[in-house]
């Protein structure tokens, strides 16, 4: 079966903290539904403490009676009280986190029990995004969260706005204002003759038990969510249970994007907005589960969701549809939206002037539950409230500002900055990695020989010029024997990109490959031995790091791939600056935090992602395996069969994952993160190194072809080469800026060239 990569679980506690049972409230209360369960791993009642990174009050059917916590496994879990009272006990007894480290608020208890409107406040992620430090995708996440929205209750799942109006067309200009919604209006008020319907509703209105209001359904309620997601397990199970062991009406189904934006405009029982899912996750408009979802009347069968004539697949059409999030015209309108469904329009005069008024038991304040004593009447109540959608917290009063928009003359290079030196002659380079922050204490280049000599060579470059100061240290025999990092490898190991990490900004660097199946970690600074690591049971082939985003301070997740077929998961201490085992203390041994299984032949190449929480890695042979941070088994990605020999695997922030195939003269493949085979490009010269753009669009490769290649991710376009290498590249990297591409050459030279990624990054128009 095809089921969410993620879901979380709403459990039932009493007064006394204690677990009444394991089914979740969001499923046994709302549909009855003890068999979804199948889907749910790990259901247990014992969380540690010291797992816990961010704890939210939240509120259930209106009122502020739950908590919301989010464990550094990435999983959270939503607890229902009795009361606000016993809400505030809770969380004085848990630890004092607040709500995390990445939104700015103070860590501490109290930060836990504010109300939404105050929360906003201590935050600092509006100036983010007006800033354009953060994502559209990220800000409308942020505030969903801090509204109370989550994944945890179908009924407050986070919203996402409808973008383009654009669905029929065989092209699309993502550049055209108009193939773009109206942001400033709800979505009833779009059409004006269906508007025009809703304001006589509005002023018609004369029942004086209920307040008058435009819209008697809601933009958000959990039967919308599960229609949108009845292709994705559990969603398909509640889908069912909730339409009364059957899938809905053929006719009702959602069944086509340009179909259901149609009705959103046309039906007055129609105003929902969007899941965020429509914009990361191309599996739901597949019928992967080849449910029976019937027949229509028109006799068309429904299965996979149709997409807009623009769109060549579900992976394209959520990429395209991602990209006009952030566009240009969302970035210049999005905070009219903001103010209409989190803003000073959700409620009041504004409210009603931008017919934005929903029923009024949507609204939180309305209604107090615990003061109805008839439970006839309460249980009617909250049958309205579930049925009726319930709207956010509200967090803005005046009016959200607009989004700043950066200067775009600002560090552009207007013109080419090479600079070619030798590191090592005749010595090939290895491995690159280029600290060059001016933050940072020190602005280097690391270099490794294939001799196993590093070298840490001063960065002075920039768009106006500069240069590379080579490490004064290579100039004396005894300098080399001080850079050199221990003994030989294993005469089985080609030194190569794959065996080394360079980690806290160039400080220390980890090597593998050793015969006594350890990997070690030295100080560039003095370039002494530091830690020795063991943990595999035969030579350590591979080593990937990632920053650990559920830490707090300069805490890494390292993968170490070995012979033995094994991946072990590694945590990199900053505070510490050492490797350290599970309970972290000092004199604790470094030990794996996680075991990674499933292949049965040696490791050749690994990469981690600590935003994603995932680890890759290839075998010689296959599979190409996909796992958690954990050690739980993913996907088992869908390899061509002439691609046996993975050499280096990449994963994007962004959910792509790329493989070089060193097969004949080589093939780059692109996944998903679901292990989906996206794009494949068989290659004229062998790729001996590459890395990929922070935004996920772009692979910057070298190898046999003597030349610096960028590749567009999207479809495998090789849209540049850069020819002045007088050898093969075996090592490269990419400036903190990405204005620069350092490169480690066969010859033992080094190049750092300038760059201007932004002049490839069209991204507007698709056909």
């Amino acid at each position: 079966m095809i089921v969410a990569d993620c879901l979380y679980i709403l459990f039932l506690m009493n007064t006394n903290y204690k677990l009444k049972n394991t089914n979740s409230l969001l499923l046994s209360k709302l549909y009855q539904l003890p068999e979804v369960l199948v889907y749910v791993n790990d259901i247990h009642g014992r969380w540690n403490f010291d797992k816990i990174r961010a704890v939210y009050s939240r509120r259930y059917l209106l009122q502020n009676c739950a908590i919301e916590i989010f464990l550094a496994s990435r999983r959270s879990v939503m607890f229902k009280f009795a009361d606000a009272n016993v809400v505030k006990k809770v969380i004085n007894a848990l630890p004092s986190v607040g709500i995390g480290k990445f939104y700015g608020a103070p860590r501490a208890r109290v930060t836990s029990t504010l109300i939404p409107s105050r929360l906003i406040r201590k935050c600092n992620m509006t100036q983010k995004w007006m800033n354009e430090e953060i994502s559209n995708f990220e800000y409308i996440m942020f505030l969903n969260t801090i509204a109370g929205r989550t994944y945890n209750d179908l009924n407050q799942y986070p919203i996402f706005p409808w973008i383009l109006t654009n669905y029929t067309s065989e092209h699309l200009d993502l550049n055209d204002p108009s193939n773009y919604r109206d942001l400033s209006k709800p979505i009833g008020a779009l059409d004006p003759q269906r508007r025009d319907k809703f304001k006589t509703r509005y002023e018609s209105w004369q029942d004086d038990g209920i307040p008058a209001f435009h819209y008697g359904t809601h933009y958000s309620t959990a039967g919308f969510t599960l229609a949108f997601c009845l292709r994705l397990e559990p969603f398909s199970t509640l889908f069912i249970n909730m339409q009364g062991n059957k899938f809905d009406a053929p006719d009702r189904c959602f069944s086509s994007i340009a179909q259901a934006w149609k009705n959103c405009q046309q039906d007055t029982a129609d105003v929902k907005e969007l899941i965020p899912e429509l914009f990361y996750q191309p599996e739901m408009l597949l019928n992967n589960n080849k449910f029976d979802l019937g027949v229509t009347s028109e006799e068309e069968v429904v299965n996979d969701v149709k997409l807009p004539p623009w769109a060549k697949s579900c992976y394209d059409f959520i990429e395209i549809h991602r990209m006009a999030l952030e566009s240009k015209y969302v970035s210049q309108h999005l905070h009219e939206w903001i103010d209409l469904i989190f803003g000073y329009k959700q409620r009041g005069p504004e409210a009603i002037s931008a017919m934005n008024v929903f029923y009024y038991l949507t609204y939180e304040g309305n209604c107090d539950l615990q003061a109805i004593q008839d439970p006839v009447m309460r249980t009617g109540i909250e049958q309205q409230i579930r049925n009726f959608g319930q709207t956010p917290s509200q967090l803005f009063t005046e009016p959200h500002p607009a989004r700043q928009s950066k200067s775009q003359t600002k560090d552009i290079i207007d013109r080419d900055v090479t600079m070619n030196l030798v590191v090592t002659n005749n010595v090939p380079l290895a491995f690159v990695k280029s600290c060059t922050n001016p933050s940072s204490m020190s602005a280097s280049v690391i270099t490794i020989s294939s001799n196993q000599v590093y070298a840490v060579n001063k960065w002075m470059m920039s768009t106006s010029g500069g240069g590379i100061e080579i490490d004064q240290a290579l100039t004396t025999s005894s300098g080399i024997a001080q850079r050199r990092l221990g003994e030989p490898m294993d005469q089985s190991i080609t030194p190569s990109t794959l065996c080394f990490c360079s980690i806290c900004d160039n400080r220390f660097i980890l090597v593998c490959g050793y015969w006594d199946k350890s990997f070690k970690c030295f100080s560039t600074e003095t370039g002494k031995l530091t830690q020795s690591i063991f943990g595999h049971w035969d030579i350590v082939t591979c080593l990937s790091s990632s920053v650990d985003t559920q830490s707090d301070g300069d805490d890494l997740i390292i993968a170490s791939g070995s012979k033995d077929a094994t991946i072990l998961i590694w945590s990199w201490n900053g505070r510490r600056e050492r490797i350290v085992g599970e309970n972290n203390v000092i004199g604790d041994a470094g030990a794996p935090r996680a075991i990674v299984t499933g292949h049965e032949n040696g490791i050749v190449c690994v990469a981690c992602n600590g935003e994603l929480g995932l680890v890759v890695s290839g075998s010689i042979g296959g599979p190409c395996l996909i796992h958690t941070l954990s050690g739980e088994l993913m996907h088992i990605m869908s390899v061509p069969s002439y691609c046996q020999r993975p050499f280096q695997v990449c994963v994007s922030d962004h959910g792509f994952i790329v493989v070089n195939f060193t097969d004949n003269k080589g093939y780059l493949v692109v996944f998903t993160s679901n292990g989906r085979l996206l794009y494949q490009r068989e290659l004229q010269e062998r790729i001996l190194a590459m890395t990929l753009s922070s935004d996920g669009k772009f692979i910057i490769a070298g190898g046999f072809g003597k030349c610096v290649e960028i590749w567009q991710i999207r479809d495998l376009i090789l849209l540049h080469t850069m020819t002045n290498c007088d050898s093969s590249i075996r090592a490269i990297d990419l400036s903190h800026n990405e204005r620069f591409v350092v490169a480690g050459l066969a010859s033992g030279g080094l190049i750092a060239q300038s760059i201007n990624l932004s002049k490839w990054d069209k991204g507007s128009f698709y056909s």
